[in-house]
Parts: structure tokens; sequence; C-alpha cells
């Protein structure tokens, strides 16, 4: 971008393209954080253009899309708190899946779990588990064996009555699991996701949920992943990838009509 009208062009094009300010950056690489303040000159400079211009009716149908965007928008979120893989295999020092990150989030989790209990936020519970001839341990050694002490929850976050819990095969929450179904009893738009690993069961989670329209939150004193650096990059994708669109429309609606 040497060239100060191809500057000019370029900045104009993102603006106009009408992207999200992540998608924004993303268009713009490694210069995103040099140009911001000149992208946030050249939107208000855009926006006074505007502004000084007669205004120009928009067509029906974009005036409905814009009315019902408005009003999803000022919708309170239905929340369901998930906690994902704190169990004994991953949080016990030396155990087969020890993810010694964990163990540090444990008093902010709690807390988290508690407040949700005080609210009427429902706590979801998901629990990896695996019979002991499940090809998927040739690939991870065994760990979470059915019926086993390392398959339950890490007693200082242990499911009190009324939490729910699912189990699960696999990185998805999703996958061959309840959890589709629990949540729709449970009638909610919204996930926080919480636990272990950000970069994997978190990841593989949250992306299928976005594809199914739920909108994911992910407290960052509640996730944890092997590294500093892969809990980053995890939650730089997550950040990108906003419910897709017709699946959050059809479950909104299906709340609705509920």
């Amino acid at each position: 971008m040497s060239n100060p009208d191809e500057k000019v062009a370029d900045l104009l094009a993102v603006l106009l393209a009408g992207r999200s300010d992540q998608l924004a950056d993303l268009a713009l690489g490694d210069h995103a954080a040099a140009l911001a303040p000149e992208l946030a000159a050249m939107r208000e400079g855009l926006a006074a253009m505007a502004l000084a211009n007669n205004p120009v009716a928009p067509s029906t149908g974009l005036r409905a899309r814009i009315l019902k965007s408005v009003a999803d928008q000022g919708v309170e979120p239905r929340r369901a708190l998930v906690v994902i893989d704190m169990q004994n295999d991953a949080l016990t020092p030396g155990g087969p899946l020890e993810v010694p990150r964990a163990r540090a989030i444990v008093p902010a989790l709690a807390a988290r779990i508690d407040g949700a209990r005080r609210e009427g936020v429902p706590v979801v519970y998901v629990v990896d588990v695996h019979d002991p001839d499940d090809s998927d341990l040739d690939s991870w050694s065994a760990h979470n064996i059915v019926g086993s002490k390392g398959a339950e929850v890490w007693p200082p976050l242990a499911p009190k009555e009324g939490d729910t819990v699912v189990q699960k095969p696999t990185y998805s929450a999703f996958t061959r699991s309840r959890l589709g179904d629990v949540l729709k009893e449970l009638r909610v738009d919204t996930l926080v996701l919480t636990g272990c690993l950000t970069e994997v069961g978190i990841l593989a989670t949250a992306t299928e949920a976005l594809q199914r329209g739920y909108a994911v939150e992910v407290p960052p004193d509640s996730h944890a992943g092997a590294t500093a650096v892969n809990e980053q990059v995890a939650m730089g994708i997550m950040q990108l990838l906003p419910p897709y669109g017709p699946a959050r429309e059809a479950l909104l609606e299906s709340l609705r009509a509920a």
C-alpha cells in the first residue's frame, strides 16, 4: 500500500463492502492496526457525506430485513452455560490427558457456575467418555473410560441437582450426543462455552453451534488450551465467525413460536 491513491482505494473498498470490523481487519491483514485510524476517519467522512444528502428510501425487502435485524438484536439472550471436558483425566497432575492450564481456571469457572445457578441459567456439563475398546483410544491413549474415576468431573466443579450432564465421544459436544435435544428443551439461543481444550473441544463445539444458529460466548477466564498461543489462535477463529444467518433466523423463530 505504498501508493497513496491505491491505499485510499483499498480502504474505500473495505468500507463499502459493508464488512464487520473483524472481517475488515482480516481483509487488511498485517496492515490492520496501522490503518485503523485512517479507516475510522474515512468511515466518519462517509457518514458525514451520507447525512449531507437527501435520504433514499430502502426497498421493501431491505427495509424488512433491517427492521428484523434490529428487533432480533433487542431480544435478551437466553443463555446456557456449557462446561466441556473438565474431568479428572484432564486436570489431575500426571493424568493421561493432563491440561495444566485447566487447573488455573477452576476458581473462576466455579464462581461462574455458581452464578449461573443463582440466576437460573441452565448449566450443562459435557463429558468425554469412551468404552475400553474404543478405537479412538489408539490415537489418544486410554482416557475417560466409562465408569472410571478419570471420567468424572473435577470435584470442585461437580454437577449438582438441576444441572444436566451430556456424554460425548469426540471433539464436538454435538456429535453422537443428545446436546442438540437438550438445548431445544432448554429453549436457549446463546451458548457460553467453558472448559478445555480451547483449540479442540471448545473450538469444535463452537463451530457446530454457530452453524446451528446459536450465538457463542467464550469467557476469557473460563477456558484453557494446551498453550497460550493455542488459546489465542482458537479465540481469533471463533471471534471471526458469526452464527449462520438462516439457521439463526430459524432458531429464533422457533423460540418465538414456543
